[in-house]
């Protein structure tokens, strides 16, 4: 039976509804009209073979503004299903051909996205447990109130949206990601050994390997093909952050703890309990906050700043840093206790100009991603520019080659690009980086300019990745005329 989506208010019958909801238990504060978030577009599936029930709570849901559609039986509500695509169903427990369970059965077999909720008139924990493994989103006990249903549906339509936003995001995600392990090079096949064998490990991980050479794209693989898959993956650059900033980021705080807290923030450690945690150049990471990083993967406890409450997180720590680490710990500015706990398991990413046998798949797979973040059709790299991008040196690694192929796209018309059309600026001419005549100066000066470029001009980031003191740096940019703040 199909009841047709809106009827004016005048039109309802009030007599007769007031009669209905009173046999029923509902009380007048229980069928007045609220304020609708949703719209008349939402469409709802009401299966019930009480006559009451379906007047009552179907007028109801109807001022509301929803579509409803109700059904008497699961043959009835399964050919609805199929002809409507309802946005929640709602299901009586007892139904003449059946139980509603079944009907939850068949429903989820033709869409698992699809959201319910179980109505029984003898409603016991077993029953809700049942109905909940069976992908239910809530379970009612009647008699029902009706604003408690109606709480319930939009908290089901904005969980429903949630998860659909998630798949979607999820979805041009894996478009856009790349694989870590692309190319036929030695050093890539003893990456991918090394990951497949810690697969299963909750095992901390330490990923060094230079700026833009993928720390971050093999840190969220190992995530998604781990234990913990499941469960959280956050993620936090060091570089830059003040002891304040990154104590409180990693553990949150409460209100009021320093000048600017004005509420309780939660911590990154404490989002991802169960799952992993990526801190990225965790090199860069303070040294006061280090010990207390230290205690929290240990005792798998910590406290928020300005908090006394010991808090629980299990989380698995993955971290990565361009710096020589050891180096650091000789020098004090790196804890030893802290290295020894975070390398349980060391990857070395190598230099793009390392593997220069992948540089040409890497690219191919970078210019698809790219033309599919613009909407445009696939595009290939002409044999001249492949023979360029294996010439070139590539300081920035992958994120910049990636940078090279989206410039390229944005100014190629045709379906092809040339050695032309990779654009080369005239500071990263493959052709003149090749020289060997070249002076020490200029080789100087344009290795500079490529750093920078890769880090937009920050000079401290650059001067890290120079393993040069940032007044050594400045001196450097003066000597050849070059102004950080164009890039």
């Amino acid at each position: 039976m199909l009841t047709r989506p809106h009827v004016p208010p005048e039109n309802l019958g009030f007599t007769r509804f007031d009669d209905a909801s009173n046999a029923l238990g509902f009380g007048r504060e229980d069928v007045g009209t609220e304020p609708c978030c949703t719209t008349m577009t939402t469409k709802l599936l009401l299966v019930d073979d009480d006559e009451k029930v379906v007047s009552v709570v179907g007028t109801y849901l109807k001022r509301q503004g929803c579509i409803v559609y109700t059904a008497r039986s699961i043959a009835e509500a399964d050919q609805l299903f199929d002809a409507e695509h309802p946005d929640v169903s709602i299901f009586d427990y007892d139904l003449p051909d059946g139980s509603g369970f079944e009907l939850l059965k068949s429903v989820r077999s033709k869409d698992p996205d699809a959201a319910a909720i179980v109505l029984t008139g003898h409603g016991t924990i077993d029953l809700a447990v049942e109905s909940i493994k069976l992908g239910a989103e809530h379970f009612l006990t009647k008699p029902i109130e009706l604003k408690s249903l109606w709480v319930m549906i939009q908290r089901t339509l904005e969980a429903q949206r949630l998860r659909r936003k998630k798949v979607a995001r999820d979805r041009q995600e894996s478009r856009t990601r790349l694989d870590p392990f692309l190319g036929t090079s030695a050093v890539v096949k003893r990456l991918k050994e090394l990951a497949e064998a810690v697969l299963d490990s909750h095992a901390p991980v330490f990923i060094i390997g230079p700026t833009g050479s993928g720390k971050g794209v093999l840190a969220r693989w190992l995530h998604e093909h781990g234990p913990r898959s499941g469960e959280s993956f956050v993620d936090l650059n060091c570089a830059g952050l003040s002891k304040d900033l990154a104590e409180s980021e990693l553990f949150g705080h409460q209100r009021g703890s320093f000048t600017g807290a004005q509420s309780n923030k939660t911590g990154l450690f404490e989002i991802a309990h169960n799952g992993t945690v990526f801190l990225d150049e965790i090199g860069d990471l303070d040294l006061s906050v280090q010990p207390k990083v230290l205690k929290a993967l240990e005792d798998k406890t910590f406290r928020r700043v300005g908090d006394t409450r010991l808090r629980r997180a299990d989380i698995r720590l993955i971290s990565a840093t361009h710096r020589q680490v050891g180096d650091m710990v000789r020098e004090g500015t790196f804890r030893n206790d802290l290295l020894f706990r975070i390398n349980t398991v060391t990857f070395e990413l190598p230099a793009l100009s390392e593997r220069r046998e992948d540089i040409v798949p890497i690219a191919d797979c970078l210019l698809q991603q790219a033309c599919a973040a613009q909407g445009r059709p696939p595009m290939t790299l002409g044999a001249d520019a492949h023979a360029l991008l294996e010439r070139y040196a590539w300081p920035g690694n992958i994120r910049e080659l990636r940078n090279v192929l989206e410039r390229a796209t944005l100014f190629t018309k045709g379906d092809s690009i040339s050695a032309d059309g990779l654009k080369f600026d005239r500071w990263l001419n493959p052709e003149q980086g090749s020289d060997i005549e070249q002076s020490l100066s200029e080789m100087e000066r344009r290795h500079i300019l490529n750093v920078l470029r890769s880090h937009q001009g920050h000079v401290e980031h650059a001067a890290n990745v120079l393993r040069v003191p940032r007044s050594s740096l400045y001196a450097k940019l003066k000597k050849y005329g070059i102004n950080a703040s164009e890039f």
